[in-house]
């Protein structure tokens, strides 16, 4: 006997063992009609999920033979029609008073029985029928033992974050359901700035034609990303023409929802044969013991009762539809209810068709839906749990189809996102960090048996050139910048500026070729012409689809931001003031003082003085001649000394300290004098932005420019804004002045700048301070593939290959480096006290020291003579004495007198001195 037939023996004897092992007599079983309502004449699925349901009812009541219910099931076809599946679920109420309903499988079919269930107060348990908007508080009595279908919208808006994908078509077929989930998913991708380009809607009963009408106009978009949400009995011709015209070679991207993901087991080698390299997002649940040993039994039973399907493949709504037994019988016997029927309520009149027939209320109902919310257990998909009438259940395994079947490559739950496994023992929640990593994916085979991630798009899928548009604004004569002429030769236009040397330059930096082509944009010329702003109205005309991208002088702007795509700023983002320089030299009779402050000044004369004494003071003994002779010229000395040590050498530690002080001191006063005589020839007419806005001088701005918006949050009144439209007008106005009907600067960006002083070379200067702008970016149009990888060969371009923007700057303003850029601010050349006082501090510092220490010879060698002086000598005549003692020292070198004499004398110096005290 094989194998699989004693299994069976063996389940069945079991189950009938249970039987007999079950309730006494003396408590009589409870019989429950349950209604079972399937496509089990033509679809496969049917029979495979009507198999698990067989078989969950068999296995629960062999494990729980001890229970006091029994379920009865009821099984009806429906015949993939609505009306079918209506007359079922009236047929099983009504006729077969049944208390609850599994299935059907469909969702147009569950929407159309929903209604007669919640007013039956029939629960019903769907395992298929996985649209959103089924479960609702307007559907009490429905229950879903499956994910709902928005739940994958996330896990698929991760795997675009993933691979950088930015466009996407979806293709599913027309109806009310399909639209819900395909909405979900828009929706997510929308969050995550996925642009959806187009949806494919196919016909609900289309044929091949149709089908391939829609596939070939696919294959003029650009987009090469596709989600496909349809049943495989749809999908399997979608893909299978899809291969014949070449869009599953490589490049493509195929997404499948989780409709046809979950049933890829079940198809066969012909079709997944069409659908190589194709990804999909499935329903996940573990593989346990339990499980496996489920699916041997499973497929021993239904290949007996199936002869003629060959290796039936589970598929996870077999599994649900088992668990949909499990916990309709632990909630039948949970609600403990002895009698089970219905109770007639009168409300139809009699003259009702019969499909709006009374059918009565169930008596069990609310306490059956009570019970049903409050079950828990471990089922074949995994936990068991019903929030709000749905499995809590939302971790999908992402599939990739290979060969002659699938591999998952990876999971996404919705604390982790992408993730490797599912049960590893440290996820990223313990991190806290929610991955959109390709790097948590296997290897995935794609579509051309590549190994590569498609870019996603194909820019050359409809083999036209790009629209570039440029601003060309007649007479603002900006050719530095970007400049469009006729050429009557070739009969084109000649495009050329330092905007499109830097577009041409990125461009061509891309890893891949971008034919384009630029065309010149005169806002009269087009329908949307507007009277704001010139650049708005390109960008405008961006939004639209008239250019595919502009290039030129165009300011990153927020308001603009929202019609267009901008690439990172590839010129400086700075905006400042453009004033004229005075070319005559202001005459000043006191220009010499400038180089010093005056603390600087004082300060230098102190120490003057305060050196010369020092120096006097202790020369005074050797240099006989020179430092004596009346008061007068002893003063006149000192300070001569002082003012000689500039220029003369002198051999004292004090003078060769001073020396170095005052040799630093003239050498800076002259650099400085020098300086400011020569900077004073190219001084700009206005130093500080406060003096433009409290004088009321007239400002310029480009025409059209945004720069405007600056100006007042600086304060400036629009009464005192000029719009300036071209380069020449603004060296007019600026020539001209404020006061003469011009005006007294120009305000505007770097490039702008860079041009006037080009042009005009040492005539104009910048005054400070810089406010930061967004500077030129290249606009493309919204979602636009290109703004990535451009943004990304500009940033290449800047920082790698600074040279080649050199070049291009020396190009378009090479005149400015030869131009001569004059102080803005005089101050920046005057010395101040703090420059020098460390050389001030040091002079000091040795004066002070010889000066001590020459004070302290004194006082040891004239000891004697200073003990005369008494307790009660005032401070005036202890200083008179020493003055009279240094006097007398000085006499007795010069005249080489006796000791005696001198002591003498100073005896009488000392009374007379006390005389005048007394008096």
């Amino acid at each position: 006997m094989k194998p699989i037939t004693c299994l069976s023996i063996f389940y069945v004897s079991i189950y009938c063992s249970c039987f007999a092992m079950g309730p006494s007599s003396s408590e009589s079983v409870k019989l429950v009609n349950v209604g079972v309502i399937l496509d089990t004449a033509d679809a496969w699925i049917g029979k495979l999920c009507l198999s698990c349901i067989q078989m969950a009812h068999s296995d629960f009541y062999a494990i729980h033979s001890y229970y006091n219910t029994r379920l009865v099931l009821h099984v009806k076809d429906s015949k993939s029609e609505l009306i079918a599946a209506a007359s079922a679920a009236l047929d099983l109420i009504k006729n077969e008073a049944v208390q609850a309903i599994i299935g059907p499988q469909d969702s147009m079919q569950t929407n159309l029985i929903i209604d007669v269930c919640n007013k039956a107060r029939v629960p019903i348990l769907s395992f298929s029928a996985t649209s959103p908007s089924l479960a609702s508080p307007q559907n009490p009595y429905f229950y879903r033992i499956a994910p709902n279908e928005c739940a994958q919208a996330q896990a698929i808006s991760a795997l675009f974050q993933a691979f950088q994908w930015r466009e996407v078509v979806p293709i599913y077929i027309q109806g009310m359901f399909s639209e819900e989930v395909i909405s979900c998913i828009t929706r997510a991708l929308q969050e995550a700035n996925i642009h959806v380009s187009y949806l494919a809607a196919i016909h609900h009963s289309p044929d091949d034609n149709q089908i391939v009408q829609e596939l070939h106009k696919l294959t003029t978009l650009t987009t090469r990303v596709f989600i496909v949400h349809m049943s495989p009995m749809f999908g399997s011709r979608l893909f299978a023409m899809a291969k014949e015209i070449g869009m599953m070679s490589e490049g493509y991207v195929w997404i499948l929802t989780s409709e046809m993901t979950n049933q890829l087991t079940s198809l066969n080698s012909s079709i997944t044969d069409t659908m190589q390299g194709v990804l999909g997002l499935g329903a996940y649940f573990p593989k346990t013991k339990e499980f496996q040993h489920f699916q041997v039994g499973w497929k021993s039973k239904f290949q007996q009762e199936n002869p003629t399907i060959i290796g039936p493949e589970l598929n996870v709504y077999c599994l649900w539809a088992y668990d949909a037994v499990t916990a309709l019988a632990m909630a039948v016997e949970k609600a403990g209810v002895k009698e089970f029927g219905f109770q007639n309520t009168g409300i139809y009149p009699s003259n009702t068709t019969d499909f709006e027939t009374d059918l009565g209320v169930s008596l069990i109902g609310p306490k059956l839906r009570k019970s049903l919310s409050e079950t828990r257990f471990r089922g074949l998909s995994g936990d068991f749990n019903l929030v709000d009438g749905e499995v809590n259940s939302s971790i999908f395994q992402i599939i990739n189809v290979f060969g002659d079947g699938k591999k998952v490559v990876g999971f996404w739950t919705p604390e982790n996102g992408l993730t490797r496994k599912v049960n590893s023992t440290k996820t990223n929640t313990d991190t806290g960090i929610y991955s959109t990593s390709k790097t948590n994916l296997g290897p995935i085979i794609w579509p051309g048996d590549s190994s590569f991630a498609p870019e996603g798009w194909d820019l050359l899928a409809n083999r036209k050139k790009l629209r570039i548009g440029i601003p060309v604004k007649p007479g603002y004569g900006l050719d530095e910048l970007v400049s469009a002429h006729y050429d009557p030769v070739t009969n084109r236009i000649n495009v050329s500026g330092y905007c499109i040397d830097v577009f041409k330059v990125v461009m061509d930096a891309l890893p891949y070729h971008v034919p384009y082509e630029f065309i010149p944009f005169n806002p009269r010329d087009y329908e949307n012409f507007s009277t704001g702003s010139f650049y708005d109205d390109l960008m405008r005309e961006v939004y639209l689809g008239k250019f595919d991208a502009a290039v030129g002088d165009i300011t990153i702007r927020a308001q603009r931001s929202l019609y267009v795509d901008f690439t990172i700023p590839f010129t400086e983002n700075e905006a400042t003031f453009i004033v004229p320089i005075e070319q005559k030299r202001k005459k000043d009779a006191w220009v010499f003082l400038k180089p010093l402050t005056w603390e600087l000044w004082v300060t230098s004369v102190c120490f003057f003085v305060f050196i010369g004494f020092v120096v006097w003071l202790l020369e005074r003994g050797v240099n006989k001649e020179e430092f004596r002779g009346c008061p007068s010229d002893q003063v006149g000395t000192s300070l001569w000394s002082s003012f000689s040590t500039l220029v003369f050498s002198q051999s004292r530690f004090v003078v060769i300290v001073w020396v170095f002080v005052g040799l630093i001191l003239t050498q800076s006063y002259t650099a400085s004098l020098t300086t400011l005589l020569t900077v004073e020839q190219l001084r700009p007419t206005v130093t500080d932005v406060n003096q433009l806005i409290q004088s009321g001088d007239y400002i310029g701005h480009q025409h059209g420019s945004s720069i405007i918006e600056f100006l007042r949050k600086m304060g400036f009144d629009d009464t005192k804004l000029r719009v300036v439209r071209s380069i020449e007008e603004s060296d007019h106005l600026l020539t001209l002045g404020s006061r003469n009907g011009g005006i007294a600067a120009s305000f505007a960006e770097t490039p702008y700048i860079k041009v006037m002083q080009s042009r005009y070379c040492s005539k104009y200067t910048t005054i400070g301070p810089s406010y930061q702008s967004q500077g030129f970016g290249f606009a493309f149009r919204r979602n636009s593939p290109f703004v990535t990888d451009v943004s990304r060969a500009i940033l290449n371009l800047t920082e790698k290959n600074q040279d080649i923007m050199k070049a291009i700057v020396n190009k378009w303003f090479n005149n400015k480096s030869r131009c001569l850029q004059p102080s803005i601010v005089d101050a920046s050349y005057i010395l101040d006290l703090d420059s020098f006082h460390g050389l001030f501090l040091l002079s000091g510092i040795a004066s002070s020291l010889a000066l001590i220490i020459y004070a302290a010879a004194f006082l040891y060698k004239h000891w004697q003579e200073l003990k005369q002086f008494h307790a009660n000598d005032s401070l005036w005549k202890r200083i008179c004495i020493l003055l009279i003692i240094l006097r007398q020292n000085d006499i007795r070198i010069h005249a080489g007198e006796q000791v005696s004499r001198t002591t003498s004398t100073i005896s009488g110096d000392v009374h007379d001195i006390n005389v005048i005290d007394a008096s």
